[in-house]
């Protein structure tokens, strides 16, 4: 049986899933730099922050990043 990964949102570029971004980067690394930005760049609570995010459904992610990271 193969291994489905839950959350393949994280690995698409914000450009791609995103019509409002322009960014190349994958919707992980726009969520680690929104931690880094949102906790004063504390690495601990960033990746605490990510684990919780990896937890999350696609729709989920979706969600919080339309509400967080849209500008």
């Amino acid at each position: 049986m193969a291994v489905v990964e839950k959350t393949a949102l994280l690995d698409e570029k914000m450009s791609e899933v995103f019509d409002w971004s322009d960014a190349s980067l994958p919707v992980r690394d726009a969520l680690w730099d929104h931690f880094m930005e949102s906790n004063g760049h504390n690495t601990d609570e960033t990746e605490a922050s990510m684990k919780e995010v990896d937890a999350k459904s696609d729709a989920e992610v979706r969600s919080y990043v339309e509400e967080n990271l849209k500008k």
